[in-house]
């Protein structure tokens, strides 16, 4: 399981759907932006996917 460090530094009261923050894995010196919730999922979900890819064998691709 990964673990993140997720830094939120403003959030719109009226819409709390815009946050304003950085996202960066523990361990790693990259770090990610994101400007809304569905941003962050984003960021976070992305890593799921290339694991499944790299598992599946096919790039994540169905077979044809």
């Amino acid at each position: 399981m990964n673990s993140y460090l997720v830094r939120i530094y403003r959030k719109a009261e009226d819409n709390p759907r815009i946050l304003i923050g950085v996202v960066e894995e523990v361990g790693k010196a990259e770090r990610k932006a994101f400007n809304t919730l569905y941003e962050l999922w984003d960021i976070l979900n992305q890593k799921k996917e290339l694991k499944k890819r790299k598992l599946s064998g096919n790039g994540g691709k169905g077979v044809v």
